[in-house]
């Protein structure tokens, strides 16, 4: 017996064993129960700040990749600026410098005009041989100049376009199919990009397809990974949509939400994501990594860009959190060997309560059966001594039998007797 003493009125009372033992269990559930949702409580709340803190990394990374974008596109055309109007200033002064000689043998031509006539001629034909020279030579350089400054352009005009393709890719997040993507599935395109990245990223991840039917529907993929110890610490169900441009009737990304939610669910995932190109045009599933998860719990929606990244974000928010669920785990097993303790204790009893109970049928029936052949035995007895009793009467019976006793009132074998008799005695 022990006692125990009330905290309220001070009473102290007396239980026995069981329900001591009740008492005291009933106490540890309750804590345990409480430790338990403490900690859930703030696995949950330091996972979800995680996220938060890594999806706001991602989007100032997007931001200053545009702000440097932007800047270096403001540098290089103020430098094509320049150089456009330095090679002008250069054309311009060549062409001045060859007006100016022109202008200088002209001159000159002038000066020698009191000379001979011959003179005068050869002077006229070497100065017009020289500016016809000079003017080939002003228009070939303008030409290339020309030609020059066509090259710059398109080739500011093609960074420019490169760099605005690169800021609106940032900042739209199309995802259309890259060139490496054609002819090839969005499916297979994100399966090459894990495999890329799987040997020295993800060395202890499981990314396969999904072709477990048995429940009668499935995913695309799921990602699993456990640390060195054998502790599963995120699982992901992925889903991947695409459609061409040219698909008359167009789907949603929210058509697929629930069908997700249940292939999760059923294939113990704890995370679900939708890889897709539907709705290129929509400005919510462009900005980014979405979180859909006030329709439907721990679910994401990303573009193939983000694919990589959000099994990043995810896995680096659940290794923060691995130490709370190795000890979680800790606590369940222990949890686990008590229920498994009892239960073994109480399939114990019911075995042996049903040994004994098939024993002591089989043992007040072995008990009848003797009581049985007690009986019949007995009967045997009784039967027995009869006969024993009736053989006993008939010998004496026997015994007392004589010729007399024979004859008597048979005067035919008395007769018969008496010749016999006679003789004899002859």
């Amino acid at each position: 017996m022990q006692e125990i003493k009330c905290p309220k009125c001070g009473e102290v009372f007396q239980v026995d064993e069981s329900g001591y033992s009740a008492i005291v269990k009933q106490v540890r559930d309750k804590e345990f129960e409480k430790e338990i949702l403490e900690r859930e409580s703030t696995y949950k709340s330091e996972k979800n700040a995680a996220v938060q803190i890594a999806v706001a990394k991602m989007e100032s990374e997007k931001n200053k990749i545009i702000s440097e974008l932007n800047a270096k596109i403001k540098t290089e055309e103020i430098e094509k600026n320049h150089a456009v109007n330095s090679a002008i200033s250069d054309k311009d002064k060549i062409i001045a410098s060859k007006d100016l000689e022109i202008s200088k043998l002209k001159s000159e031509l002038d000066i020698n005009k009191a000379g001979t006539e011959l003179a005068i001629k050869t002077a006229i034909q070497n100065s017009e041989s020289k500016i016809i020279e000079l003017e080939n030579r002003i228009k070939l350089e303008k030409s290339e100049w020309e030609l020059r400054e066509k090259s710059i352009d398109q080739r500011y005009t093609d960074e420019i376009k490169r760099k605005d393709e690169e800021i609106a890719y940032y900042k739209d997040f199309k995802a259309r199919q890259s060139t490496k993507m054609i002819g090839e599935s969005l499916e297979q395109h994100c399966e090459i990009e894990f495999n890329k990245l799987r040997s020295t990223a993800f060395p202890n991840a499981y990314f396969e397809k999904d072709n477990d039917v048995k429940t009668g529907s499935k995913g695309d993929y799921i990602y699993r990974e456990s640390s060195d110890d054998g502790t599963e610490f995120i699982s992901v169900m992925f889903e991947m949509k695409n459609e061409m441009d040219t698909t008359a009737t167009k789907h949603k990304n929210e058509d697929f939400f629930k069908e997700l939610d249940k292939d999760r669910n059923e294939k113990n995932c704890e995370y679900a994501v939708l890889v897709t190109l539907l709705e290129a045009d929509n400005e919510y599933y462009n900005s980014g990594i979405v979180d859909v998860s006030h329709k439907y719990p721990k679910m994401y929606v990303v573009r193939p860009q983000f694919f990589i990244p959000i099994i990043s974000l995810l896995r680096n928010a659940a290794l923060n959190s691995l130490k709370y669920k190795r000890e979680l785990e800790i606590i369940r097993n222990q949890n686990i060997d008590i229920t498994h303790f009892e239960e073994d204790i109480n399939d114990f009893k019911d075995k042996f309560s049903r040994n004994y109970r098939l024993a002591s049928e089989r043992f007040h029936k072995a008990i009848e059966e003797i009581d049985k052949t007690i009986d019949h035995l007995q009967k045997t007895k009784e039967a027995l001594l009869s006969s024993e009793n009736n053989l006993r009467l008939a010998n004496n019976k026997a015994e007392d039998l004589t010729i007399k006793r024979l004859t008597k009132g048979n005067p035919t074998m008395a007769a018969k007797f008496a010749e016999l008799e006679s003789f004899t005695d002859k």
